[in-house]
């Protein structure tokens, strides 16, 4: 690539991302100290898997900094038939464990491979190319047949990965579908129609579609003390956490909920909590703040983008981490049921870190490819 390319890298974009997980890191750190901070420091310790992973992620990012993105879109049909392999995959090899006898990694000795989080950003590339493609057939307006065939698209997934069973992974792919599809010009009574079908859809799914736990914790969402030592106790703890973290916390490393154990999985999907409780409202509007910085960089990469497939990777992409984020933060002050979402970049997880490294890289690439270099 050329040299001069490099002028219009978001530097913004790059030390905003390294301080949310920085963020992350440390907070994987206060909420696992209780049980692995007397251990010799190893890659199986959480802090320093997450850190590692972090690293990792920051040199893919740079690398797919490097690659013209537009080789994405002529790489369809294989990208999109990766994504079904890995997902199907991982139903026939995949590790038996975790809620609802799940399905969700591989074994690849050195550490486990999630296909689903991987799934989030090759749907993103591959639809990207489809709906940029029917978007220049039928002009401004997306026709019902382009909008039925970008829900077919997502929809071959989506069975997939529910029947991991991974719930949280399922609706965030919705998520990136109707976000993509939004910004390729879909009429939002036609989105507002599918939207209606899917709701009358919701009791034939709640009878034949969900798993038993699925419906236990939507009834518990309604009233977590209908199970308060089971399925409701996260969910009232987690509010305790964040209710207990006042305007500045209890101080880093200093949560009663996290370090005396009350609060369960609390580096992963309740991380949030953790952060509450020890940082309090001022380190929570931190890493909102953080989190709209990041956003925008992204949106503004999207608006500079020289063609419809840059724009909607980077719609893609806002989609995801801002329906994480929400959909999280409300998980974890009682606003949404428990999906099993992950915070972008806070959570514990390297399968959910490298996607996202990865995806930024690719942004970069949009931007440093978004005027023509002038010999």
């Amino acid at each position: 690539m050329d040299i001069r390319r490099w002028r219009h890298f978001d530097y913004i974009l790059l030390i905003v991302s390294l301080i949310l997980a920085g963020y992350g890191i440390a907070m994987i750190y206060s909420a696992t100290l209780a049980t692995y901070g007397n251990q010799e420091l190893s890659i199986d310790v959480p802090v320093m898997h997450q850190a590692f992973f972090v690293l990792v992620g920051l040199i893919l990012m740079l690398v797919f900094t490097t690659i013209d993105y537009r080789i994405y879109a002529s790489l369809y049909y294989p990208l999109y038939g990766l994504n079904i392999f890995l997902l199907v995959l991982v139903l026939v090899v995949g590790s038996l464990g975790g809620m609802g006898d799940s399905r969700r990694w591989i074994d690849l000795v050195l550490f486990d491979f999630q296909p689903s989080e991987m799934a989030k950003l090759l749907l993103i590339l591959t639809l990207a190319q489809y709906l940029a493609r029917r978007r220049e057939q039928t002009g401004r307006w997306l026709s019902w047949p382009a909008l039925l065939g970008s829900l077919v698209h997502v929809g071959v997934l989506l069975p997939l990965i529910f029947f991991e069973p991974d719930l949280g992974t399922t609706l965030v792919l919705v998520a990136i579908w109707l976000g993509m599809v939004f910004v390729a010009g879909a009429p939002w009574w036609r989105l507002l129609f599918l939207g209606a079908l899917g709701v009358l859809a919701v009791p034939f799914a709640w009878l034949y579609v969900l798993r038993d736990y699925m419906r236990e914790r939507f009834l518990v969402f309604l009233n977590p003390y209908l199970d308060p030592w089971g399925a409701g106790y996260n969910y009232i703890q987690s509010r305790v956490s964040v209710g207990g973290g006042g305007l500045w916390g209890q101080g880093f490393t200093n949560g009663s909920q996290s370090q005396l154990h009350f609060l369960r999985i609390q580096h992963t999907d309740y991380i949030f909590s953790v952060l509450a409780e020890e940082l309090g409202f001022v380190g929570a509007i931190v890493l909102s703040v953080l989190f709209l910085i990041l956003l925008w960089r992204i949106l503004r990469i999207g608006q500079l983008a020289r063609d419809t497939y840059g724009r909607l990777i980077a719609a893609g992409l806002v989609s995801m981490l801002l329906f994480q984020f929400v959909v999280n933060v409300g998980m974890n002050v009682g606003l949404f049921p428990v999906t099993g979402i992950t915070l972008p970049f806070i959570s514990y997880g390297g399968n959910s870190v490298l996607p996202i490294f990865i995806g930024l890289g690719i942004l970069q690439n949009i931007l440093m490819h978004h005027r023509r270099l002038e010999f």
